[in-house]
């Protein structure tokens, strides 16, 4: 399947640049640019993208309010925020308007490719300091759980995981990345791969942040 994908970004340059590396992606179709929030509202009414890659400061309507506002009208398109910021101020309003994934513009080429499959694929994907963000934003607001509010079915899921899995789990908590959790365990990010992936396996999600709430509002963190 084909995933239609429409960049949304006030810089030419950034456009053109993401225009070359999508060219050599046999299963994306770029199919349309917009340089500002209402132009880019109007596109994707008129052109019904799968994927947007949304810049957050535009002219006209920042990326923040027309993510907003796409989602509201058009809610089966999925937005990635593709950004220069990485603080608070951006990340959980964008997540809050609707956003599934968010990034930053120094990603890997590669990466980036991947992270529009997966959001494409109903996932989230957020760079280590958003999730970071999110997670901490989730714990303060939110209280861990308490012995009476736990499910019998959770801990079943919980119990099912290898004292390895769950010290991954305490490590996704805090918004770490596969290479910084490999760092801290001592062992490969490949291994810390297989790790996640079948604790997300046994706890039934399908992405890291839901385990990663999960984990905070368990109280179960480093």
């Amino acid at each position: 399947m084909t995933i239609r994908l429409m960049i949304a970004d006030d810089h030419a340059m950034v456009r053109r640049g993401l225009q070359v590396f999508l060219a050599t992606q046999p299963d994306i179709a770029l199919v349309g640019e917009a340089a500002n929030g209402q132009e880019t509202l109007d596109r994707a009414a008129e052109l019904r993208p799968d994927v947007i890659l949304m810049d957050l400061n535009m002219p006209v309507l920042n990326g923040i309010e027309t993510t907003a506002r796409l989602i509201q009208a058009q809610p089966e398109i999925k937005v990635i925020v593709l950004t220069s910021f990485a603080d608070q101020d951006h990340v959980l309003p964008a997540i809050q308007a609707g956003a599934k994934g968010y990034l930053l513009k120094d990603i890997e080429p590669d990466m980036l490719i991947e992270a529009v499959r997966r959001v494409h694929q109903g996932r989230v994907e957020l760079h280590p300091d958003a999730a970071g963000m999110l997670v901490n934003h989730l714990s303060g607001s939110e209280r861990p759980l308490t012995k009476e509010d736990k499910g019998s079915s959770e801990e079943d899921r919980l119990g099912q995981l290898t004292p390895r899995e769950l010290e991954v789990l305490r490590h996704l908590a805090t918004g770490m990345s596969n290479k910084e959790i490999g760092e801290s365990l001592v062992i490969t990010e490949k291994t810390v791969k297989t790790h996640v992936s079948h604790l997300l396996d046994k706890l039934g999600f399908s992405d890291r942040t839901q385990a990663a709430i999960f984990a905070v509002k368990r109280g179960i963190g480093l």
